[in-house]
């Protein structure tokens, strides 16, 4: 028997929390590096070159790597010779962990969990509770595996239950499509296989949290038929030529992640979950010696590559910008924004609604005539920031309201991430407006462009606040432009084909 003092619990998992917010996986940069270094399409290869320099950036500042800082799952498997000297619960200790991570002074990091989710859906202001999947084994040792996955991702989460005979890669192949680039591509798959409904969306999430090794098992080969799986699935879904942030392009996918369990006779259950680029897991034993330390990021394991501000990028003054030169943009050009911006996310975009609704002015000081909108929710600053970490979020989300918002507000244009609705590059054609791609998975280099920032309105939203940013050469993708043309249709058909082509 030995005993687990709540102070040794609950230190590790809020140090093991701050780590993973600044600090991406070893083995996923390997991943991504090597994926940057074969991408053939410029466009994809520059969204990954922001994603591993904005890595570099968190891991050298101790900033989050993306303003989306997660909502907590652990999975613990305690041993039934351990004793707690408390009369905490686990679901106590491991909130106490995550309370004392979200709330550090040197390294906040975003509040995203909210009670009433079907009411009132107020945050509870330290990303608790937590999600735990507990499981007693043998020994007298805890086994913890944390994960802080981003909304974005989650989001995307599939499930089918399939007929015994059908097709798991054919399901897989009509999923990703439809789940369009608002998880962040390129990222990991997680697969669950068997169980029952429940078992299979856990064991997907659970696959999550192992290492990337794909390279490993193609040049060893297959010793089972998840292994086949898993390089069947890697093989289609990249020959989607989806690609890095929905742009088209060779990877899609750094990594497909299986786990199965047995099932009923008349079922199939499948479920997947993908993991975004900003991959945040971490695995370790307590054993009653002590907390766990852990040992941070050495700076040259990150690939010294250089984002630079090239000759095709066309820097664009928003203050005082008129339709015509809007107009001009097109589909696929890289423009770096000077100038105001507003903020405004879900909730922001349900107030107006409302206001407007109900023939109410905006708040004082909220003119979005001639303006972009930036869809963020992002960190609070620490220290000289002017603000935290500050990618976009997905931008899908707020095809409701878009119409609302070109109609009746005189908004120019949107900025965000991932691809729009078809009914909203409509409405984005009609009013000669633009929506503009940051690349998720960069927070920290985005936040770098913003020189100055204040809440507007709506401060009792927190992140979710309407905030105005002054910003300076800010990277952004014409994602559809003002004559409809959407480069998440074009980039992944063109890539798919010429990846076809090369066979």
């Amino acid at each position: 028997m030995i005993t687990i003092q709540p102070e040794d619990f609950i230190n590790s998992v809020a140090e093991g929390l701050q780590l993973i917010s600044y600090a991406h996986p070893l083995d996923f940069i390997t991943a991504m590096a090597r994926a940057y270094e074969k991408e053939q399409n410029p466009a994809a290869k520059d969204a990954m070159a922001q994603i591993l320099l904005n890595s570099r950036i968190a891991a050298m500042g101790r900033r989050p790597i993306c303003q989306d800082t997660g909502i907590v799952t652990v999975f613990l498997k305690v041993g039934m010779q351990c004793h707690f000297d408390t009369g905490l619960s686990l679901q106590e200790l491991v909130d106490a962990g995550v309370r004392q991570a979200w709330l550090n002074p040197k390294n906040p990091l975003r509040a995203s969990v909210l009670t009433d989710p079907a009411g009132g859906r107020k945050n509870t202001g330290d990303n608790t509770p937590s999600v735990i999947y507990t499981e007693l084994v043998p020994g007298s040792s805890i086994d913890i595996r944390i994960a802080a996955k981003g909304g974005g991702s989650e989001n995307k989460s599939k499930f089918v239950t399939l007929n015994p005979g059908d097709s798991i890669v054919d399901w897989v192949l009509a999923m990703l499509p439809a789940m369009g680039a608002g998880w962040c591509p390129p990222g990991i798959l997680g697969i669950g296989i068997g169980g029952t409904v429940d078992k299979a969306m856990v064991l997907a999430k659970e696959s999550l949290m192992e290492p990337i090794d794909i390279q490993e098992l193609m040049e060893r080969g297959p010793a089972s038929r998840i292994e086949e799986l898993r390089l069947e699935i890697y093989e289609a879904v990249n020959n989607l030529g989806i690609g890095a942030q929905g742009l088209g392009g060779l990877t899609t996918v750094l990594d497909v992640k299986i786990m199965d369990c047995p099932t009923h006779a008349a079922s199939l259950p499948v479920a997947m979950i993908p993991n975004c680029a900003a991959t945040r897991h971490i695995h370790f034993t307590l054993d009653g010696s002590g907390p766990v330390h852990f040992e941070p990021p050495r700076l040259e394991d990150w690939p010294q590559i250089q984002w630079e501000m090239g000759p095709g990028m066309k820097r664009v003054q928003l203050d005082g910008i008129t339709r015509a030169e809007i107009t001009s943009w097109r589909a696929g050009e890289t423009l770096l924004l000077n100038g105001v911006i507003l903020t405004g996310r879900d909730a922001a975009h349900g107030r107006i609604q409302k206001l407007l609704a109900q023939g109410q002015p905006l708040p004082e000081g909220v003119d979005l005539h001639g303006k972009f909108i930036y869809y963020v929710g992002p960190v609070d600053p620490v220290g000289d920031e002017v603000v935290g970490p500050a990618g976009p979020t997905t931008a899908t989300r707020m095809d409701k309201y878009t119409e609302m918002m070109l109609s009746r507000t005189g908004l120019f244009g949107m900025i965000g991430k991932s691809e729009r609705g078809d009914a909203t590059i409509a409405s984005i054609k009609e009013h000669g407006a633009v929506y503009l791609m940051a690349v998720g998975g960069a927070a920290c280099l985005v936040s770098k462009a913003i020189k100055k920032s204040r809440v507007l309105a709506f401060a009792d939203l927190g992140m979710e606040a309407i905030y105005e940013f002054v910003v300076e050469d800010m990277p952004v993708t014409v994602a559809v432009d003002s004559r409809g043309d959407s480069v998440h249709k074009s980039g992944p058909a063109f890539w798919q084909q010429k990846i076809r082509e090369s066979r």
